[in-house]
């Protein structure tokens, strides 16, 4: 993502690089940033938090939620905006993000593509039309290196499923089936992981009715999506000096 990030930043008309983070220990650390294009930047590649910090406007941040959370105290300091789009926080980590937002502008969603958030837009529309007979659904598949289960947008998808019909998803969400589990609970929205290989991302809602079933799927075949969609992101905050966002304000949604 770093590196495509880079690449696009490069290319773009509306974007500068003003700085590159790395962790500590990184053989990329001291290098320039752009010197995989074969164009030098003069931006050095850094682990020093504030050093990479210092000439910009808006990090944007793809790691860990204790990394970000660390980014995100020093954005708050040197009033720097932030683009997150790291996964798997938990709700105190949630917590913290809103509160640093009271300070400044963060765009923070479980995904970036604008395919997925229009994606969302269409699971909100019908799961408003769906009444309680019918069975849902999600299926997510990723590469074998994420370590977040289920992803933050299979969660996401729950969450404006049960939103749109009036409810909660920790009221409906079902994790794990195993062993005679009984019959389908009414109302419950299931979650199936998938975890092998290179596959970048691939997401699909099943709505389950007597004698229909309704797929919505949104597939990524790289992580080209989420670049051009963090960038609107960038541009959503050029005017915002704090605030809580995600992409259905990016992208106008609501």
């Amino acid at each position: 993502m770093g590196r495509m990030l880079i690449e696009a930043i490069r290319a773009s008309d509306t974007c500068a690089l003003a700085g590159a983070l790395d962790v500590a220990g990184s053989p990329a650390v001291g290098t320039d940033a752009t010197a995989f294009l074969g164009h030098p930047s003069g931006v050095v590649i850094t682990a020093d938090l504030r050093e990479g910090l210092k000439n910009a406007d808006v990090l944007i941040d793809f790691t860990r939620p204790e990394g970000t959370l660390n980014h995100l105290a020093a954005c708050e300091e040197l009033g720097v905006q932030v683009v997150i789009g790291t996964t798997g926080f938990d709700d105190a980590q949630k917590a913290r993000i809103a509160d640093a937002a009271q300070k400044v502008g963060v765009v923070f969603a479980p995904n970036m593509s604008v395919g997925v958030n229009v994606t969302l837009k269409l699971l909100e529309m019908a799961a408003k039309a769906m009444d309680s007979s019918y069975d849902i659904e999600i299926v997510e598949a990723h590469h074998h290196h994420k370590v977040d289960a289920p992803s933050g947008t299979a969660l996401k998808m729950g969450e404006v499923i049960a939103e749109a019909q009036g409810t909660n998803l920790a009221d409906r969400a079902v994790y794990e089936r195993y062993g005679h589990t009984g019959a389908r609970e009414q109302g419950t929205i299931g979650f199936a992981t998938i975890r092998g290989g290179d596959i970048v991302g691939d997401h699909t809602v099943m709505f389950c009715g007597e004698g229909e079933r309704i797929e919505i799927s949104h597939k990524s075949s790289s992580r080209a999506g989420y670049v051009r969609g963090s960038l609107r992101a960038v541009g959503y905050l050029a005017d915002k000096k704090s605030g809580l966002f995600d992409m259905f304000d990016v992208l106008s949604l609501r």
